[in-house]
């Protein structure tokens, strides 16, 4: 369970928050906790939402365009970034105390329990060929995702994870082993920021990506743009020029902010966006700008043809054969 008893207190080696969780309290996340000296996840199961989307909603780019993903939603988050878009969620249950809500059996207000197994039968009902794991944090679930996961990979269901990949080591390689994509939130290139503002650790998200790309898992990377917070050209550059290295053929998706929770900035400018996108695709070959309307179709890198036409959700993948280029006959790292 990735928690550790620590006298009368449990110790989370989940994160690299390291919580150290005093008898009836929850670590930072909001959902993993400490009752009598032992850690208890009383939050397994309950789910915030339950959804199926269109996987571009992910968003993810390259992997089964135009499909459709069961999607799964939990309450808590290891960060608290002020601008969080989906914080109704991410931060329902911070006051939450273990002998208040969490030992009730079913907690209605902030969703319902559902067994691995109805995920499953969900997703097969539904002809859903992945499993999102997504709107908060779904890390912070680890036991229960790698529960879905696993029995998901027997049923021939896709797994995939939206995360901020602010996790360590041993989880991550534990958690990626079962991953068939991911779309990991880059929320900014400042290691201050990361740890004054949303209180995370750039280098463990750094590391969850080079994780990913080293363990074969589909990868994608979003960054939602703040403005007065991580719009600079330099540490932008710096983002895309991290992605580069990893590998320039990783899709990145810059998305507009809009004012939200506790941050009240103004909307992120599109014309800034789309400048911005077109400055990083000197160095990245894919790149996308989300929450505004723009285009997105993706092009061949060779010789240029649409591969998938977009408009909103909506996927046109007649431009591949398979995973080849219909025009000029390139093989693609898009997954069909």
């Amino acid at each position: 369970m990735f928690m550790m008893p620590d006298g009368e207190n449990v110790r989370c080696d989940l994160c690299p928050k390291n919580c150290k969780i005093k008898t009836g309290n929850f670590g930072s996340c909001g959902v993993r906790g400490n009752k009598g000296g032992k850690g208890i996840i009383p939050y397994y199961g309950l789910i915030s939402a339950l959804a199926v989307d269109p996987v571009e909603k992910k968003p993810l780019y390259h992997f089964k365009p135009g499909s459709k993903i069961l999607s799964l939603g939990f309450a808590g988050c290891n960060l608290r970034c002020p601008f969080c878009q989906n914080w109704q969620i991410s931060q329902i249950n911070q006051r939450s105390q273990i002998n208040q809500r969490s030992q009730k059996t079913d907690i209605s207000d902030l969703g319902r329990r559902m067994q691995s197994g109805e995920i499953i039968s969900a997703a097969l009902r539904q002809d859903s060929p992945s499993i999102a794991y997504t709107y908060s944090e779904p890390l912070v679930h680890i036991e229960y995702i790698l529960d879905c996961m696993a029995l998901a990979r027997r049923h021939g269901i896709a797994n995939v994870l939206v995360t901020n990949g602010c996790i360590k080591p041993e989880a991550a390689a534990a958690v990626l082993k079962l991953t068939d994509a991911a779309n990991v939130d880059l929320k900014c290139f400042s290691a201050d920021t990361y740890k004054n503002c949303l209180g995370g650790d750039l280098e463990a998200v750094l590391d969850f990506i080079r994780l990913c790309r080293k363990m074969n898992v589909h990868i994608e990377i979003t960054t939602l743009v703040v403005p007065d917070l991580n719009d600079s050209r330099e540490e932008l550059d710096a983002a895309a020029d991290f992605i580069a290295s990893v590998d320039k053929d990783i899709p990145w998706f810059l998305s507009a902010y809009h004012p939200d929770y506790r941050w009240n900035a103004p909307p992120t400018d599109p014309v800034f966006l789309l400048r911005t996108a077109k400055e990083a695709g000197k160095k990245l070959t894919y790149v996308y700008t989300g929450n505004f309307s723009s285009d997105n179709n993706t092009h061949c890198a060779s010789c240029g043809a649409v591969l998938v036409k977009r408009r909103g959700y909506n996927a046109d993948t007649s431009g591949l054969i398979n995973n080849t280029c219909a025009a000029c006959g390139k093989i693609t790292d898009i997954v069909i």
